[in-house]
């Protein structure tokens, strides 16, 4: 059975706030609450499928201090910039 949109949702947020770093639990949570509901179904998984990568490289490819993999980059710039915004 396919997944619900809204448990969808939920699913992503839930795992957006509960990472292993606290960084990451702010900057992807905010993230989240303003873009996820805006998404393509094509986007959601791609975000999905951020999510699964490790909290420490995920900083660091937000942060700019590495380059994300080529897949991830547009999501990860869009992450960064509003990351950026919020702290400026």
């Amino acid at each position: 059975m396919a997944e619900l949109y809204e448990h969808r949702l939920k699913r992503l947020r839930m795992r957006s706030m509960r990472r292993g770093i606290k960084e990451m639990d702010i900057i992807l949570s905010a993230f989240a609450d303003d873009h996820l509901a805006e998404m393509s179904d094509a986007e959601l998984l791609q975000y999905d499928s951020l999510l699964n990568e490790n909290d420490q490289d995920l900083y660091q490819w937000v942060t700019g201090q590495h380059s994300p993999p080529d897949e991830l980059a547009d999501l990860v710039t869009r992450i960064a910039v509003q990351f950026q915004d919020k702290n400026a």
